[in-house]
């Protein structure tokens, strides 16, 4: 692993060079608790001043010289101090001391750890501050006494305190992305922030022993953390130095909390006494904090409780389990989460008799996609003899962990159990739904269909009827997944799961057809009834976010996709490990960040989803497709083409309808490769079949890229009419575009460009300025220098992307017209540029003529800009 780079800190960095130069009147002193990074900020600091004109010395205290007079400062101080002095001579000593090593210079002396020095050091260090053309700069540990010499630094105002802040996460992020030599998922990201509290000594020793026990792992070139914690020596003795020492007493508050966070104050107090839990937080130990009318406890850090579990002996865990499920239960355990945790505790305990409990647990970790604690809970429930119920919800939870096979086993054991039709209609709709997205059988929707009509109670039917309409709709049998949707919704029978589903599948079937905005709105309000079906049915949720992912992209909604990837079900299976989610929500990231121009962030995150969904079947052909569609818009030829050959091979029928995204990537690797002709015939299929699908928002995407490549006048009809029946803003300025690239009008071009750049369409906008820049340049327009900076402006959102459209025919120009143009760019008159090149005025003017009719523009005022849109001379 290579050294850890310094990340971040940027605007302290600034304020350290400042102080140190002089330029501020005071020096700077760090402050913050152990690990946030104060010594490595000093240090790159002062490797940033200027030595040859600065005299700086650096010095680092520690409690092996606190009792040493000056031993804190003996690293810069001459080897010949005077013996015998008195405090008040050694301090004149050591001023004149520095001073003459100085020769002169300003003096800079920086401290880490100044808190240690010892006082005579303390002193000196004061004195030095107030002495002229002197600067002190250092750092203190947050919390620790200091000597008053060096309290007074900030109190005199010698000196401003700073104190440092965690790393964020996304400093977080790019410090791992260098140390790890690749770009790191998401999930991984936030799970280490967590742990470490943006402490990068914490972060550090934290990734070190993942790294050594092999628990980060590279998929798709996104690096992974298993999660697992390895306590090595290390990190236990910098978790074990920040805990202290601890009495027997702060010993069992300590292990009660990190077993039962968040745990009731009132029930920890119980436990134990209530001094002591003071002491805990006056030694910052644990903290007290209000959550939802209740007071509760929760450790100080993360990592405290990664220790204290550890190291609890395994007969004292399981009595303090069973311990904190006898407290919460007697004091009536009445929220989902308590339910939850005493049942979990229980289990853990060896304790769990009732298997009730455990399956009404499972079902709440399930609801909040913790898949492997609903796995646990799930198979201690089945054990304990929660029969058939508990059987069908393990079976469906292990269908969702891409385990399908040992769902159909459990499923298939347990089927003559099922007693009614409520059990019998589960038992169909998790067995199909596995046989056709977990095992890939196609044949399976036929049997559905069979089996849904030998139910008699139409609320139980509409379970099976709404499964079978979403595997049609998948299947890509549009009319009949819509009619029994429309079945489930016309019965006042349908139970609320059911609903929720059909309106998902047609929400998703809207979307294509061209009103995604009406079915962005429509998941909006199955959200809000979600209450009613998630505890019953929670992976109808990701038929919804597949009806909205499909919406707000096809809508072109950047906005929409940023607040959905940031909501609750995003960070739920993330956390949780519900990989078929998160994938899925990773693609509508990479597809967002593309429509943007984000390529490279497009790239990470489509990245990610393919190692997210490397083990299942659902969505693995979108992912891989979308990472050859990224990889083809950087002009990476092999890279697309070695991505989009896994989306084929990964593709099977009962997700059919992905094909319209699998076909346009399959144009653009086409692109990629330099074969636009394929690519053409790739779009004009597209736009066939998903004309004769009714699918209208997907075939004004493939018309759209089949303009882009230069068959504009072939698809603007369509596109227009397209554009007064598909939702939003989008397909009126495809439309537009398209129709300005066909008439040859670069004024129209660069006003879409506007149109597009406001959507945030980074790249489309900078295919339509570079037209706008060609077809202005060549009638010599007063708008080209405008459209040569603004295309300028639009290549910097998107740096890499290689498209047609964005190529540029370049004007030559020779070394001499080059000369001659920039000196009349910069105001030099004709005769003055002819003098300075031993030319005579008419020549210089007959240069220039040629270059406005090259560049395209009128005269001298617009050829700065003109020059700038140029590549560089060879």
């Amino acid at each position: 692993m290579p050294p850890w780079s310094f990340v971040g800190r940027n605007a302290e960095l600034v304020r350290l060079s400042e102080a140190a130069t002089g330029s501020t009147g005071r020096g700077l002193i760090l402050g913050g608790p152990p690990g946030i990074g104060k010594s490595r900020l000093l240090r790159e600091g002062v490797n940033a001043l200027d030595q040859d004109r600065l005299a700086v010395w650096t010095a680092t205290a520690n409690a092996a010289t606190a009792g040493l007079p000056l031993g804190g400062l003996a690293q810069v101080l001459p080897p010949d101090q005077p013996a015998g002095g008195s405090p008040a001579g050694l301090l004149r000593w050591a001023v004149d001391a520095l001073h003459r090593q100085a020769a002169g210079r300003p003096i800079v002396v920086a401290i880490d750890d100044a808190h240690l020095l010892d006082p005579l050091s303390a002193a000196l260090v004061y004195y030095v501050a107030r002495s002229e053309n002197a600067t002190v700069i250092g750092t203190v540990r947050t919390g620790e006494p200091v000597h008053d010499p060096i309290s007074a630094l900030w109190k005199d105002d010698l000196v401003e305190r700073i104190e440092l802040t965690p790393l964020t996460l996304q400093e977080t992020s790019d410090l791992l992305l260098q140390v790890l030599g690749g770009p790191v998922d998401s999930a991984s990201v936030d799970r280490l922030q967590q742990l470490s509290q943006g402490n990068a000594l914490l972060l550090r020793e934290l990734v070190i022993a993942a790294h050594a026990s092999g628990e980060i792992i590279e998929s798709y070139g996104m690096q992974r953390w298993t999660g697992k914690v390895d306590l090595a020596p290390t990190l236990t003795e910098v978790v074990d130095a920040r805990i202290g020492k601890l009495t027997p007493q702060e010993r069992a508050v300590l292990e009660l909390v990190a077993f039962g966070e968040p745990i009731g104050l009132p029930l920890l107090v119980n436990a134990t006494d209530l001094n002591t839990v003071e002491t805990a937080e006056e030694r910052q130990l644990i903290r007290v904090v209000v959550e939802d009318r209740r007071t509760t406890v929760r450790l100080a850090h993360p990592l405290y409780g990664e220790v204290v579990r550890r190291r609890c002996p395994v007969t004292r865990v399981r009595r303090l389990l069973a311990d904190l499920a006898g407290l919460v239960e007697s004091s009536g355990a009445r929220r989902r989460d308590d339910l939850l945790r005493v049942a979990v505790w229980r289990l853990d305990s060896d304790t769990a008799r009732d298997p009730q409990q455990l399956l009404m647990a499972c079902r709440l970790a399930f609801a909040t996609y913790d898949m492997a604690l609903a796995m646990r809970l799930g198979k201690a429930a089945l054990a304990a003899g929660g029969g058939f119920d508990a059987a069908e919800t393990l079976a469906t939870i292990l269908m969702f962990v891409n385990m399908p096979e040992e769902a159909v086993a459990i499923l298939d054991a347990n089927e003559e159990q099922t007693v009614d039709e409520s059990q019998r209609s589960r038992w169909l709709a998790i067995r199909h739904i596995t046989a056709q997205w977990g095992l890939g059988d196609t044949g399976t929707v036929e049997d559905i269909n069979r089996q849904a009509h030998k139910l008699n109670d139409l609320r139980e039917r509409s379970l099976v009827l709404a499964v079978e309409s979403t595997m049609r709709l998948h299947r890509g049998d549009n009319a009949q997944a819509l009619t029994l949707a429309r079945q489930v919704l016309d019965s006042a029978a349908s139970a609320p799961g059911p609903r929720a589903l059909a309106r998902s599948n047609m929400g998703q079937l809207q979307a294509m057809r061209g009103t995604p905005v009406q079915t962005v709105k429509a998941m909006a309000a199955i959200d809000a009834e979600a209450a009613q079906w998630r505890a019953e049915v929670p992976y109808i949720q990701l038929g919804i976010e597949l009806a909205r992912g499909t919406a707000m992209i096809l809508a072109a909604d950047l906005g929409a996709v940023d607040a959905i990837v940031a909501a609750e079900f995003a960070g739920m299976a993330d956390a949780g490990n519900f990989n078929m989610g998160s994938g899925y929500l990773q693609i509508v990231r990479a597809q967002a960040a593309r429509l943007r121009g984000r390529l490279p962030e497009a790239a990470r995150a489509a990245a990610q989803a393919c190692a997210a969904l490397a083990t299942g079947k659902v969505f693995v052909a979108l992912a891989h497709a979308e990472r050859a569609h990224v990889a083809a818009l950087t002009g990476d030829g092999p890279a697309a083409a070695e991505a989009f050959a896994i989306a084929e091979s990964s593709h099977y029928r009962s997700m059919e309808c992905l094909y319209p995204w699998l076909e346009e990537a399959r144009a653009w690797v086409a692109v990629a490769s330099g074969d636009v002709s394929t690519a053409a015939e790739v779009l004009r299929l597209l736009a066939a079949r998903t004309r004769s699908d009714g699918f209208a928002a997907h075939e004004m995407f493939a018309l759209y890229h089949l303009g882009r490549l230069g068959f504009a006048g072939e698809v603007c009809d369509r596109l227009d009419a397209l554009s007064h029946s598909v939702e939003g803003r989008t397909a009126p300025a495809m439309a537009w575009h398209i129709r300005a690239i066909a008439g040859e009008d670069g004024g129209s071009l660069l006003a879409v460009a506007e149109e597009l750049a406001d959507q945030e369409l980074n790249l489309y906008a900078a295919e339509a300025a570079a037209g706008a820049v060609t077809l202005l340049r060549g009638i010599r327009s007063p708008q080209t220098p405008r459209a040569a900076q603004r295309l300028a402006e639009l290549r910097v959102l998107c740096p890499i992307a290689v498209t047609p459209a964005l190529v540029v025919p370049q004007p030559m120009l020779t070394g001499r017209e080059r000369q001659i143009a920039r000196l009349a760019a910069a105001g030099v008159p004709s005769k003055e540029i002819a003098d300075q090149l031993y030319l005579s005025s008419r020549t210089v003017d007959n240069h220039l003529m040629r270059v406005y009719a090259k560049l395209g523009v009128t005269g001298r005022a617009e050829l700065a800009a003109a020059l700038r849109s140029l590549p560089p001379e060879e």
